[in-house]
């Protein structure tokens, strides 16, 4: 009679939890927007940032510029915390400046970025950083001139189809690896939770999401430092992943639903958890800490030391997953499962904990990549920033094989590159369609995918 009754104490539960991180969630947005940033809430695409003359100063009352090529003039004001924001009328090319001559005496702006050209394309909003500091202390070799102080940090080219030039093919290369580098964090997840339930999770997008916001309040909101503001991320987002499965997933698998219809739930799931983060944060987009870490010049271009970071911290991270998958007994078990998920469980190992494990590991490394693709597209986040990204981690995926962790990290590293180095040539908003481009050509010739293995039918 016990064991009958938990189940429904269990379901009882969840609306609790959800109503409750809801209120936790909507408390934190209430607290970071308390200072709000001048904008036009009936513009859909919008540039925003903060002016910092250094990380704990904001500058009041800095005017901001942003004009485009069919006339458009938008202007706005810093505020207490010295946030703005300039809606424009759609994607386009557009110039932003600040106005020197509102800048506290004794600050300077760096020359490069008194006025530069930015490009809105596949997102909604570009962040634009402004370095101020003592005159004269400025850096100002070889900067490209893109969405943030090194040039194309933000992962958004600034010149649409621009002539090839060795310089931008550095920055290029190494933007294009950075993205993959967390393109594979996310993608890691993906091909985890399809090898060991043979479930295409199409809310996996959302726990990319929920880490960017959660990262944001704990930064924004609660004013936590950042190292204290990333381990409070891992545990949330890990802490997703569980609920993930045992509150949908594990219930499904006992009732042995179809996976057609699991994909049907991934999905509507997806929808839920985005509307959700829309109405507690809104449909804008939020800024984060700016970036004011050094800058260091690689010949012809310039990059930041914390972009150095994000992809050794992705390495690092990267190597730690491949050394559990091969060398501790739940990683091997990980893999039995992802070959035989049957014959693993006749063998002693228990399937429904491992893919419990799975799940858990796969939030908090997509987590992780929120983070780290938040500061990418220029310091930003949005209620649905995972969702925009979400074909491209499922084409590295199945670029590099499906249930293939390994194959996932080459696929997403080919994506990452491809996408970023198209701009050298093309516009900017034709980048994602490039890297699709690729995958359709590979598995074309290679269905299985680079690292996969031909299944045998029959």
């Amino acid at each position: 009679m016990e064991k009958t009754l938990r189940p429904a104490r269990w379901w009882l539960a969840i609306p609790a939890l959800l109503v409750a991180l809801g209120i936790a969630l909507s408390l934190g947005s209430t607290q970071a927007s308390a200072t709000p940033a001048p904008t036009d809430p009936t513009q859909a695409y919008q540039f925003q940032g903060i002016v910092r003359s250094d990380p704990q100063t904001p500058l009041a009352g800095v005017v901001i510029t942003a004009t485009g090529a069919d006339g458009f003039e938008g202007t706005a004001t810093t505020g207490d915390d010295g946030r703005w924001s300039i809606g424009v009328p759609g994607p386009g090319d557009y110039t932003v400046a600040i106005d020197e001559t509102t800048i506290p005496d004794g600050l300077a702006v760096n020359p490069e970025h008194v006025s530069r050209p930015f490009t809105i394309g596949t997102t909604n909003s570009q962040g634009v950083l402004f370095q101020i500091g003592e005159p004269g202390s400025f850096d100002t070799g070889g900067s490209t001139g893109g969405g943030s102080d090194e040039g194309s940090s933000s992962g958004s080219s600034t010149d649409s189809g621009s002539r090839f030039s060795w310089s931008q093919l550095g920055q290029r290369l190494f933007t294009g690896l950075n993205f993959g580098l967390l393109l594979a964090l996310g993608a890691i997840g993906i091909t985890l939770i399809f090898g060991t339930t043979g479930v295409n999770n199409f809310a996996h997008g959302e726990m990319l999401t929920f880490g960017a916001l959660v990262f944001y309040m704990l930064t924004t909101a609660l004013h936590l430092p950042v190292w204290v503001s990333v381990i409070g991320v891992l545990i949330a987002s890990a802490a997703f992943g569980w609920l993930h499965d045992a509150a949908i997933f594990k219930p499904l698998r006992r009732r042995r639903v179809g996976l057609v219809q699991v994909l049907i739930v991934t999905i509507g799931l997806s929808i839920a958890l985005r509307y959700f983060f829309q109405f507690i944060f809104g449909g804008g987009s939020e800024t984060l800490a700016v970036d004011n870490s050094a800058v260091i010049s690689f010949g012809t271009f310039n990059v930041r030391v914390s972009n150095i970071v994000s992809m050794v911290v992705s390495i690092l991270i990267l190597l730690g997953v491949a050394y559990f998958l091969t060398r501790t007994r739940i990683g091997k078990a990980t893999r039995a499962v992802s070959d035989n998920a049957g014959l693993a469980s006749a063998s002693g190992i228990n399937v429904d904990r491992v893919i419990r494990i799975v799940w858990v590991l796969a939030g908090t490394l997509t987590g992780l990549s929120g983070i780290l693709y938040a500061y990418f597209v220029g310091a930003s986040v949005r209620w649905d920033m995972g969702f925009i990204i979400l074909l491209l981690l499922f084409a590295s995926v199945t670029l590099g094989g499906l249930g293939s962790a390994f194959g996932a990290l080459v696929g997403a590293l080919i994506i990452g590159l491809a996408t970023e180095l198209s701009t050298l040539w093309l516009p900017t908003d034709l980048r994602f369609a490039v890297a699709l481009v690729i995958l359709i050509l590979v598995l074309l010739f290679r269905p299985q995918g680079v690292l996969g293995r031909k299944e045998r039918i029959g």
